[in-house]
């Protein structure tokens, strides 16, 4: 079995962060029902080019092991559904705007008194508190009024974005982190709880040691590009034909470097020989290591400092990473076979249980796939009461088209 095998979650997100959340809880063996708004379902799912068939790459990406359930959060009968769904469940993820749950009715307080052992997560842009509570979170935004993006980019150069939706990840990360914590102490007290997850914080949680210093000097760190504030060298160096990452971290692998590349002048030198002192005197020392790195291909220098232990590595591209052996052979690659984009891959979950064989995973479902078996197997409704609902536009389910449009929700996304 999976860890998490008999744990239903009941999941209102949409985008990236709470998407991301309840993938990692599917990995782990969850049942996930993914809750989709009947006329376009996740935003994600129109994000694009590329797309697959009819599916957007960006929704394929962190959607799978779920099933679809459109349902209409603006009608009264669609609430009344999600209710009963949150009273069977053991877990609620939202990343509305924090207080669209109670303007919808669906009030964190009230469903935990239905179900006093459901777990309810809430995922937002700023929180659920203070004075920014309200704005909307986009990951960009968040970035910037976190402090990363001031500390990221080259010297003298504008602040810069991860190349990676980092505060929707972390976040994810963050609320799944306090799921599984919830689901811990619930074993304990026989009581759920709820808990948000705000990006402003987790990425503010990701300063650390630039929050260090700030707090020591009572200077803001600066953007430096890729050289580390305390350790040199600690950075990206051009090959020949391409780039590496050197990771000299202490006074042992400085001396293993000098030797490996035959640098002893650099070794006798007492400006280097000391970590502190090689950090002060980095722009003497950095163009000389330059030099030498600069001298021969990226992976002949992998190759060799690996081979003397020596921390190094290459800066690959994301298509070297898919195929990378490393990656593959670990089965981080994974492809499963959907209704209508075909064969799909996936970059998998890091989590490897050494006692379980291989693991099975369902992709990414269509929007409304799932909701006519739910609301027959999980609510025990009939099929004439699943299509009066169709027909008043309440759900949506695969291959559905007697949605009536004067039902359709265009502010659902807007919360």
């Amino acid at each position: 079995m999976k860890p998490l095998e008999g744990i239903k979650v009941l999941d209102l997100t949409r985008v990236v962060s709470g998407p991301f959340c309840s993938m990692q809880l599917g990995d782990l063996g969850a049942e996930i029902i993914k809750i989709e708004e009947p006329t376009r379902g996740d935003d994600s799912r129109a994000f694009g080019p590329p797309f697959v068939g009819s599916e957007s790459a960006y929704f394929l990406s962190v959607n799978r092991n779920k099933q679809s359930c459109a349902i209409n959060l603006k009608s009264p009968a669609g609430r009344d559904l999600i209710r009963e769904l949150a009273s069977r469940s053991d877990v609620l993820i939202e990343n509305f705007r924090p207080g669209t749950m109670d303007r919808l009715g669906l009030g964190l307080t009230a469903l935990r008194e239905d179900n006093p052992r459901l777990i309810c997560c809430s995922i937002s842009g700023f929180g659920t508190s203070g004075p920014d509570a309200q704005r909307p979170g986009y990951d960009l935004i968040v970035q910037g009024e976190s402090g990363i993006m001031d500390i990221t980019g080259e010297a003298g150069g504008p602040p810069t974005k991860v190349g990676t939706s980092i505060g929707d990840l972390v976040a994810g990360l963050y609320a799944t982190q306090a799921i599984l914590a919830a689901l811990a102490g619930r074993e304990r007290t026989g009581e759920g709880c709820s808990v948000n997850v705000a990006m402003i914080d987790s990425l503010a949680s990701l300063l650390i040691f630039n929050a260090g210093i700030y707090f020591t000097t009572k200077q803001s760190p600066t953007r430096r590009g890729n050289t580390h504030p305390t350790i040199a060298p600690y950075e990206t160096f051009r090959a020949s034909d391409g780039w590496i990452n050197l990771g000299i971290a202490n006074d042992k692998f400085w001396q293993l470097f000098c030797d490996c590349v035959g640098a002893e002048d650099l070794a006798a030198d007492n400006r280097f020989l000391r970590a502190p002192n090689r950090v002060k005197h980095r722009a003497e020392l950095i163009p000389k290591v330059a030099k030498i790195i600069a001298a021969k291909p990226r992976d002949q220098w992998v190759t060799l400092l690996t081979a003397a232990g020596i921390p190094c590595g290459q800066i690959r591209t994301v298509g070297e990473v898919c195929q990378a052996e490393q990656i593959v052979s670990r089965g981080m690659i994974i492809q499963m076979e959907h209704p209508s984009a075909g064969v799909i891959s996936n970059i998998g979950s890091p989590i490897h249980f050494e006692e379980s064989g291989p693991v099975k995973h369902v992709p990414p479902p269509l929007h409304g796939q799932h909701t006519r078996e739910i609301l027959k197997d999980f609510l025990a409704m009939h099929d004439s009461e699943i299509d009066a609902l169709l027909a008043q536009g309440v759900i949506r389910a695969s291959h559905d088209t007697s949605l009536a449009s004067a039902h359709h929700n265009r502010d659902y996304f807007d919360e």
